[in-house]
């Protein structure tokens, strides 16, 4: 329906209005601009009515029926009103670890209310949320969308009064665990202006090596120069694939007449994992370059910086950081007068983890349910609009930069063969030093562990660790021996993932890791298809039932079987997700499946809260 064929619904706050208009100019095809434009409508109105509905379906030439089939896709995204503060508790695995459970019963017993339920007064609203980014400051809360980290049930009774009082206390300035001191075996490369006084500012970048890089591509390298100083790097793709960065800006066609797009995925949802964020938060302008230099890599002149909804303050510091490049010339057109153009704008999700997937991401950037595509074809060919497009994760884009300038083979060579240079590894769980780690591939997973992250917590012994994230097979304590790249990790039956380490010690109940990690998959799945839909969801019930002490001997099998089902059956790999985790489990710590048939639980305590908090 044309915006002529109906009266406009409602007016606009100017300030609202305004918005609206900024987004529908960044994209070629309108519909795009519907997820952002109900993310900023719900900051103004504090939930979606029917008449904000009709008027961005009036603005984007769209059926309200289309508005709203999309809305119900995305968790953030509400149509009742919340409370005036909306505090969301963390209880997944790393928060898990650190007190998450204890924290959301004692969050509900302090409010007289439970999840997705409003007080009486209107004053708050409470949310049981899954991985919320801040694992190596876990456990953690949301207010609205300021993060407050390593808390307990005092500091949280201390921000909950200040709120009654009509105070809104001060969010973490900083992800927690970001800054830190080095360790000597740090070896800083994309981490190397974080702590560095205003460094999210373009001034304070342009004084530290920023937009070097760029200058140099952009006047002494020609676009296949470019990408084959990118091969020579072994760089590998940083958000959980591992595939060479290099190659996959080679297969983008030279010749095609259709535009060509540069998507950053900053849609840090992978539990365990929080190394995005601080990228974004301390230098901004590091992701800007690389994305140009990207750009300039393929022939593109659009890009977009996709940020995971949760991040939504983020969202506010990349637009102040592309306002400076734009003034500075660094991003638009002409740039630094060398005849290039490239254009980015952010674009912001709304609570989904299935929109890391690459194509699901595309589905979502179009304005659309975050199911994703069958392939072939590939993005390289048919991504964005169904244009040529290159997907990079956050920290893949950062890097570039310093390969510009240090050159492909002195990146390569921080590294191991075919793993080049360093990465972050969010370490959080039971040890000592929880936090954001920058290390070379192939640094040892013992020393990241013990000497790195400080050891265990309270002298505990090591029981499990997952190397990568949530969707990875988690390792034993007799398999730490191992060096941290891509290839070494996957010959010992696992993957390096995103970089985010979990640590658990020997009072973690591994049949309740195995269950929390099989509600974010159950939650997250989109239902697009069945093995992952169903599988995923009998097995919640199957590890709830087990976990609870109504666990059959026959059940442990079939917890196996239903995993190994769902592998290489699914559109996505987030099936593969679920499973992977749950059948190394089940291999690994049988035996604890096997105590929880007699209804008793060796780690009681635990059963305890977690009986309180659900």
């Amino acid at each position: 329906m044309h915006e002529g064929q109906r009266n406009r619904v409602m007016q606009l706050p100017p300030q609202l209005d305004e918005k609206f208009k900024q987004l529908l100019s960044r994209y070629p095809v309108k519909r795009s601009a519907l997820i952002p434009m109900m993310v900023y409508a719900q900051d103004e109105f504090g939930y979606l009515g029917d008449e904000i509905l009709d008027e961005i379906a009036t603005r984007l030439d769209l059926q309200k029926v289309q508005v709203e089939e999309t809305l119900a896709y995305y968790s953030m995204l509400r149509r009742k009103p919340a409370g005036r503060y909306h505090i969301q508790v963390c209880t997944n695995i790393s928060c898990m670890l650190r007190g998450g459970n204890e924290l959301y019963a004692h969050v509900q017993k302090r409010l007289g209310i439970g999840n997705r339920e409003v007080s009486e007064s209107g004053t708050f609203s409470l949310e049981e949320v899954e991985c919320m980014g801040a694992c190596t400051g876990a456990p953690a809360i949301q207010v609205n969308y300021d993060f407050h980290e390593n808390l307990d049930p005092d500091k949280v009774d201390a921000i909950l009064e200040q709120l009654e009082a009509g105070k809104v206390p001060k969010p973490v300035p900083v992800i927690s665990g970001a800054l830190h001191e080095r360790n000597k075996d740090e070896v800083v490369v994309i981490s190397k202006r974080f702590g560095i006084p205003d460094a999210k500012k373009i001034d304070a970048y342009l004084k530290n090596d920023g937009y070097k890089a760029l200058k140099k591509a952009l006047t002494q390298m020609t676009p296949d120069a470019i990408i084959e100083e990118v091969k020579k790097s072994n760089l590998r793709g940083r958000g959980g694939a591992g595939f060479p960065t290099g190659m996959k800006w080679a297969f983008i066609p030279k010749d095609s007449p259709k535009p060509k797009y540069v998507l950053c995925n900053a849609d840090e949802s992978e539990p365990g994992t929080s190394k995005d964020r601080p990228l974004m938060e301390l230098d901004p302008h590091q992701l800007i370059e690389g994305m140009v230099i990207a750009g300039r890599a393929i022939g593109s002149h659009q890009g977009y910086i996709y940020i995971r909804g949760e991040y939504r303050y983020l969202l506010d510091i990349m637009d102040v950081a592309l306002a400076e490049a734009y003034a500075k010339n660094f991003v638009g057109k002409n740039i630094q007068g060398a005849g290039f153009d490239f254009e980015i704008s952010t674009h912001t999700g709304a609570g989904a983890y299935e929109c890391g997937e690459e194509s699901a991401l595309m589905e979502s950037l179009e304005g659309k349910r975050g199911y994703p595509r069958i392939k072939p074809p590939f993005p390289a060919t048919v991504g964005l609009y169904g244009c040529p497009t290159v997907i990079n994760n956050a920290e893949t884009l950062s890097t570039i930069p310093a390969i510009i300038n240090g050159g492909g083979e002195w990146y390569a060579g921080l590294g191991v063969p075919k793993n080049g240079g360093t990465r972050l590894y969010s370490i959080s769980g039971h040890v000592n030093k929880p936090g954001i780690y920058e290390l070379p591939l192939g640094y040892p997973l013992r020393k990241l562990i013990y000497d790195v992250a400080g050891g265990m917590r309270n002298g505990k012994k090591l029981k499990a660790v997952i190397p990568g994230g949530s969707s990875c097979p988690l390792l034993s304590a007799e398999e730490i021996d191992v060096p941290m790249d891509y290839d070494s990790v996957a010959k010992i039956g696992s993957m390096l993932g995103s970089g985010g380490t979990v640590i658990m010690d020997e009072d973690t109940c591994m049949v309740d890791m195995a269950r929390r990690i099989m509600h974010f998959y159950a939650h997250e799945s989109c239902g697009w298809c069945i093995p992952c839909r169903e599988g995923t969801t009998w097995l919640r019930k199957m590890l709830d039932r087990f976990h609870e002490g109504a666990g059959r001997e026959e059940d442990i099998p079939l917890i196996d079987e239903l995993s190994k089902n769902m592998l290489g059956r699914t559109f996505c790999a987030l099936g593969d997700a679920a499973a992977l985790p749950t059948i190394s489990i089940v291999k690994k710590w049988r035996n604890e499946f096997e105590e929880h048939l007699s209804g008793k639980c060796r780690h009681k305590a635990a059963d305890d809260v977690l009986a309180v908090a659900h």
